[in-house]
């Protein structure tokens, strides 16, 4: 267990939550976390995050460092200072699983608590699962791009600071990344580590031909030839070649990489080269300012190449900042234990939230498909036998009708992970998490996973859902009209 100060918040959230204790008004809450479109020009995002999220909650609490850092401001009283000096996340949560596939507009994560608790962690929250969902639907499409092939994360140079490094690590292998370069975060994470050598190692001797046979000799078995120093074509293949065969007599097998030039044009003479010498065993690394879009032309024309190493544009989201997840109010309780339900009321239809406590159900075909995803209140009783009603987020007039014989099953996609502030169940590993990844994308037609001009998935909300916005919107209407 590590300390994780809570003053990883917005401040806001400290003056509101200083008002809350002062008014005495911090009722139970319902808030819940979805976000709005798609990164990537893309059609899904891949979970994640979320075990690393219940981490830092487990740990979220005040130091007494922090509180005299905020006694310090001058604006907190006495008592609140007590307060948060005693303060830890004691909510319960509800989530879709880590690894799984998701959707805009679709709720991810409930959280249950006060309305202190869940101010609180709204920074931390949305900073985490953000960020490490981003980063996994962006190694989730590498993954693809290159048919889930052998892709090394090399990001640590290139991300947003060392926390940034270590999240995006774990990130990018939950969403398929075999190997990081980062041995930190191989540590912390058990992900395997891998790496090459530089170009330094290469100009560090005397010859091309010796600094292969050192590092060879050193590292025999796993020795990869960084190429590209001087000559690729030239003194760079040849030496490998030479070193190739003198560990082809020892029994091992090297690899070269590439890491500038061509990559449709080298790969395939090297391949030549490599398979000419009688090399045949001999692997292709490729690196250099790698995407998904390059990974796929390149697989698509059928270049030889083995293994992609994959830094800058897979650490940092590439084209893409950042996921755009919010954290909104779903609902609030009254005294007697009911929930009123909540929406936030925009001129914007896409920030125009979907009101109550929800819950997310997943249908899938025969052949083991998601067909559509429903968002219902979280009451309903949604069972595999019936026919549903599948109504448009937005459009008040546009529904399709899901037929029994159309599905086969049913799964309630938000459940149970924290009870009382503490993690229910094992923490499962980075393995496991990468697998549900690749299982849950294999339950979504690949019309959906595309790289551009992906098909759009249907999230729809049920008959009592959409009853419930719309009689919401409609007493406000009336009630702004009766003021105007």
């Amino acid at each position: 267990m590590f300390h994780r100060s809570a003053l990883s918040t917005d401040f806001y959230e400290l003056t509101m939550a200083q008002g809350y204790f002062l008014e005495r008004n911090n009722p139970n809450v319902v808030f819940e976390m979805f976000y709005r479109t798609n990164p990537f020009g893309g059609g899904y995002v891949l979970f994640a995050g979320l075990h690393d999220l219940i981490d830092k909650l487990e740990a979220f609490r005040f130091s007494p460092e922090d509180i005299a850092y905020l006694s310090g401001l001058g604006i907190f009283t006495k008592e609140f200072l007590e307060y948060l000096s005693k303060y830890r996340f004691t909510g319960d949560i509800y989530s879709v699983e880590e690894g799984t596939v998701v959707f805009p507009g679709e709720p991810l994560m409930r959280v249950h608590t006060t309305m202190i608790d869940a101010s609180l962690i709204e920074g931390i929250l949305l900073n985490t699962l953000n960020f490490q969902s981003l980063i996994a639907t962006k190694a989730s499409r590498v993954s693809l791009a290159a048919k889930r092939g052998s892709v090394f994360e090399f990001g640590l140079r290139r991300a947003q600071g060392p926390d940034g490094a270590l999240s995006a690590s774990r990130a990018a292998f939950i969403g398929g990344c075999q190997f990081t370069s980062h041995t930190l975060a191989g540590k912390l994470y058990d992900i395997p580590v891998s790496g090459t050598m530089a170009h330094s190692w290469v100009m560090a001797f005397d010859s091309e031909l010796e600094s292969f046979r050192a590092y060879a000799k050193l590292y025999p078995g796993s020795t990869i030839l960084l190429i590209d120093t001087y000559d690729t074509l030239g003194s760079g293949i040849e030496n490998a070649i030479i070193v190739g065969l003198e560990e082809k007599e020892k029994g091992n097998t090297i690899g070269v990489r590439i890491d500038s030039g061509d990559l449709s044009y080298l790969p395939r003479v090297i391949r030549k080269r490599l398979d000419d010498a009688g090399l045949e065993d001999a692997f292709i690394v490729v690196s250099n300012d790698l995407t998904e879009e390059i990974i796929q032309t390149l697989v698509h024309d059928g270049v030889p190449i083995d293994s992609w190493g994959i830094g800058t544009h897979l650490v940092t989201g590439g084209i893409q900042a950042s996921l755009n997840g919010v954290y909104k109010l779903a609902a609030k309780e009254f005294q007697d234990g009911s929930y009123l339900p909540t929406m936030k009321i925009s001129n914007s239809f896409e920030k125009t939230t979907n009101p109550g406590i929800k819950q997310l159900y997943r249908f899938y075909d025969a052949e083991g498909g998601a067909i559509a995803d429903l968002v219902t209140c979280f009451d309903e009783e949604i069972s595999v036998g019936n026919d549903y009603v599948f109504y448009h987020p937005f459009a008040e007039t546009e529904f399709f009708e899901m037929k029994k014989e159309r599905y086969v099953r049913i799964e309630a996609l938000l459940n149970p992970v924290m009870k009382h502030g503490k993690r229910l169940g094992e923490k499962p590993n980075l393995k496991t998490l990468q697998e549900r990844g690749i299982r849950s994308l294999d339950t979504i037609h690949k019309t959906y996973l595309r790289q551009i001009n992906p098909h759009i998935y249907k999230v729809s909300l049920s008959e009592k859902l959409k009853a419930l916005k719309i009689e919401i919107l409609v007493s406000h209407r009336r009630k702004a009209a009766k003021i105007t």
